[in-house]
């Protein structure tokens, strides 16, 4: 390779030098930003001249610049070219641009949370460029239980935060996102023909569709504000013969409510009592909860669920189940019946992730972005009888008298507006309060969130005269 000169740019390329050539390119044009060769606004060369001079193909000189693009050391203009990013801070470094998601069918979407972009896009395309030049014959075989043991390990540090008690990694078996996890996890653990699992009354909906999946009853618990009655479970649990109860203590979704330490052990007393084993769903993750797991309540009996979905991206699918201790060989063996594993380069990409020094100051970014998307829905709805924490980006509001739920939704979709009734958290026969679900979606920019919020807000002072029946 030589040197090419293009618009008082000097890009120095190596002659030789270890990885692909595209990686070459991209590492060379990035140590030319470093020394101030090239400067912020600089336009790189066009791909078919910078090939040219290198002698290479354009194809691997459009490789490369993809490469800097994603990692925010260039920005690629339609029409103009490749210029080298905006400095940040007096350092070129990657952007953290969010994402704007355009509304969905003219309407905005408050039906699911969903993450800003601050920098786990490009963490995961450079990830994703890693795991794809790993060695070649990975690529073709299939996993083997140890090939995955970096990942659990991974997970391990990544819940360190959550008190779980005593967690290996052969606790850990790895899913294709949490809602696979409590379906691996209630194969592992319901015998005979008519199982029962027990969730609140007001759940979240994928304990109903796993169920039904399983050929399972699902049966309702009340709760007061405390989360699950004990009474009301042992009654109900000695009534049906039920097998497993199935909850969200520290967020439950969709009211937000979190169980207190002292109404966890009196549940945990009436689950060891009648030999009930618990599946706690940890995925909407609070960073102040002190309140001990069932795990450590309960630990010989309590089958635990997390993810990285609502936290860093739904879009990887990955989860980690854990087994109570002694049990992870049960589990892993259901998980490998059903799917074999996890496919070899999504745990690769997951754990380089999980193991990045970006990754946690990442997701300190996301939920603080989140946050104010809910401090806004707050200032706007806070005199109504709104439930909210700024670590979960959904809200719950009851609605005042003169509205229910499904007309509300029609008059919400009618101003654009698309959010979740109770009704969708209520078992098939179950009763629903006249209450909506709003989630926070902050790939809309925040002024469109606080103005969707103003219009729930004209809505909820003007119910209509007459209540839908």
């Amino acid at each position: 390779m030589s040197d090419t000169i293009q618009s008082n740019q000097i890009v120095s390329l190596p002659q030789a030098g270890s990885g692909p050539k595209y990686r070459r390119v991209a590492d060379a044009i990035q140590s030319a930003i470093r020394s101030g060769d090239l400067a912020a606004g600089d336009r790189l060369p066009p791909v078919r001249e910078l090939a040219w001079s290198l002698g290479i193909t354009p194809g691997t000189v459009a490789r490369a610049y993809t490469v800097l693009t994603d990692a925010g050391h260039a920005v690629a203009e339609v029409g103009r070219g490749t210029f080298v990013a905006p400095r940040a801070n007096g350092h070129n470094g990657p952007t953290r641009d969010y994402v704007t998601a355009p509304k969905r069918d003219g309407k905005t979407s408050l039906v699911t949370p969903q993450l800003p972009d601050l920098g786990q896009i490009a963490l995961l395309r450079s990830t994703l460029a890693r795991v794809g030049d790993a060695a070649p014959e990975r690529l073709l075989r299939y996993p083997t239980r140890d090939a995955y043991r970096p990942l659990r390990e991974a997970a391990v540090h990544w819940l360190r935060t959550i008190p779980l008690g005593h967690v290996t990694e052969s606790d850990v078996v790895l899913v294709n996102g949490a809602q696979n996890g409590l379906g691996v996890i209630l194969q592992t653990i319901l015998r005979g023909p008519t199982p029962t699992i027990l969730v609140e009354d007001m759940a979240y909906p994928g304990f109903r569709r796993a169920a039904e999946l399983l050929r399972t009853d699902a049966i309702g618990l009340p709760s007061d504000d405390n989360g699950i009655c004990p009474d009301a479970l042992e009654r109900v649990a000695r009534d049906t013969r039920a097998q497993v109860l199935c909850t969200s203590p520290d967020v439950h979704n969709p009211t937000l409510l979190s169980t207190p330490s002292h109404r966890r052990r009196a549940i945990s007393e009436v689950c060891r009592a009648l030999d009930l084993q618990i599946i706690e769903d940890d995925c909407y993750r609070r960073t102040d909860m002190t309140a001990p797991s069932y795990r450590i309540l309960a630990p010989e009996r309590t089958w635990h669920v997390a993810s990285i979905s609502k936290v860093l991206t739904p879009a990887l699918r990955v989860g980690f189940a854990i087994a109570p201790p002694g049990r992870g060989q049960d589990l892993r063996q259901t998980a490998e019946y059903g799917f074999f594993g996890l496919a070899q380069p999504l745990a690769e990409i997951c754990e380089q992730i999980l193991t990045d020094p970006q990754t946690e100051a990442i997701v300190a970014s996301i939920r603080a972005h989140m946050a104010e998307y809910v401090r806004v829905a707050v200032n706007a709805l806070g005199t109504h009888n709104l439930t909210w924490h700024e670590d979960v980006p959904f809200l719950w509001l009851p609605l005042p008298q003169g509205w229910r739920a499904a007309s509300f939704c029609r008059a919400a979709e009618e101003r654009d507006i698309q959010i979740r009734s109770a009704d969708e958290f209520a078992l098939r026969d179950g009763r629903a309060p006249h209450a909506v679900r709003i989630a926070v979606n902050a790939q809309i920019p925040l002024h469109q969130f606080e103005s969707a919020m103003t219009q729930l807000r004209d809505l909820l002072e003007h119910p209509p005269e007459q209540i839908s029946i």
